[in-house]
């Protein structure tokens, strides 16, 4: 009977404490936003990185919230940092890592809607512009209208290159007259 009424105790002093536990990660997650809204984004990036294990511990919008803030984060760090040399690149580390994370709160938030405000949205979306560009190169900053090579249609395409080749190899070399 004493070990049921100690069960019976230690649950009950759990309970409140892992209900605490929720409310630590959420103000972590305040205070981290708070930092990054102050432009201390070490002291936020800090707090992100301790958050981040516990991250499944957060509600839908607190994850997207999480993942933007902690994206955009590495993204202002990323235009503070100065290059680097040698195999060390931080401004590159920065913008890889604020890639991913804003990748991550876009996908959350395209499955579950509420997370970010309209402007949130808006800056998410012109962060991943300038990032994408990491990766695919300057292709992201063509008109949506310029032809690109091999589009059927398209003047210089792959199929016009190889053409003009053949028509070039054609015509025979001019002679000179003595």
């Amino acid at each position: 009977m004493v070990l049921g009424t100690a069960l019976v105790a230690a649950f009950a002093l759990a309970l409140p404490l892992a209900s605490a536990g929720c409310a630590t990660y959420r103000q972590d997650l305040a205070r981290a936003k708070t930092h990054y809204e102050a432009n201390e984004y070490e002291k936020a990036l800090a707090l992100f990185r301790v958050l981040e294990p516990d991250m499944d511990s957060l509600s839908e919008a607190e994850k997207t919230q999480f993942a933007y803030f902690r994206g955009m984060t590495d993204y202002r760090l990323a235009g503070l940092a100065n290059p680097g040399s040698g195999m060390s690149n931080p401004k590159q580390d920065f913008r890889s890592n604020a890639r991913h994370w804003l990748g991550v709160a876009s996908a959350i938030e395209k499955q579950s809607q509420g997370g970010l405000t309209g402007d949130e949205k808006q800056r998410l979306a012109d962060a991943m512009t300038d990032l994408n560009k990491d990766v695919y190169g300057g292709a992201d900053s063509a008109p949506d209208d310029a032809p690109k090579a091999g589009d059927k249609g398209a003047k210089g395409g792959a199929k016009d290159d190889e053409k003009a080749s053949d028509r070039a190899s054609d015509k025979p070399e001019p002679t000179k007259k003595p």
